[in-house]
């Protein structure tokens, strides 16, 4: 299979496909070696980026997917606003910020850094599979621990967790404080929510819009 056909072959593969398609997928479907097609489909994230497509190419949870390209959410929310909604509320956003930052960690931690309740909030996200459950912690009542899954990369269109925005700690700490606010692992929910709504905005993909929570 020629170049251009392998190319043609994999641009199909990830139109149709609603999941990230990893490379080792990708090298079956081209009787190739999954560096080569991993290599492949880069190069054709390049075509798409340099020829001012309406699409793109990006990375989530350890393969290749197809989506639109941020700047034309306004014109597609625009059409398909009564069809689709991505967004999460802003307690699920929150909620899902401080998971993603602290993790795992247990509903008490949560609701200690939101101070309010988040039963609701927690369970709605479980069943949309952004969050799961790891394990119990040690001590009284050994309660549930939560961190995000692979749907959460795919959903916020990032490769691994490293690439979660860094926390913005608010202006009035000085220095020594912010040192010990990220040893401690303390976060501000209102901080952590809008660094991972920057993150939300990397990529649109419709075919994997859902309603809000």
């Amino acid at each position: 299979m020629e170049k251009a056909q392998q190319k043609r072959a994999i641009e199909a593969l990830l139109f149709l496909s609603e999941e990230p398609v990893k490379p080792d997928k990708l090298a079956v479907a081209l009787s190739t070696s999954a560096e080569e097609a991993e290599k492949i489909a880069r190069e054709l994230q390049d075509d798409l980026s340099n020829q001012g497509r309406g699409g793109q190419i990006f990375e989530a949870a350890g393969g290749f997917q197809m989506g639109t390209l941020p700047e034309l959410a306004p014109v597609l929310e625009k059409t398909f606003s009564e069809e689709v909604s991505s967004n999460l509320s802003t307690a699920a956003l929150e909620v899902l910020a401080i998971i993603a930052y602290k993790q795992p960690v247990t509903r008490i931690e949560v609701e200690s850094i939101r101070g309010v309740r988040s039963e609701h909030v927690l369970e709605n996200l479980l069943k949309r599979k952004l969050i799961k459950v790891t394990g119990r912690k040690e001590g009284p009542g050994r309660p549930l621990l939560y961190g995000t899954t692979a749907d959460f990369l795919k959903y916020f269109g990032l490769k691994d967790l490293e690439e979660l925005p860094e926390l913005e700690l608010e202006s009035d700490h000085d220095e020594e404080d912010d040192k010990s606010l990220v040893e401690d692992g303390g976060i501000e929910a209102g901080t952590a929510e809008k660094n991972l709504s920057a993150s939300n905005s990397k990529s649109v993909n419709y075919g994997e819009r859902t309603s809000d929570l």
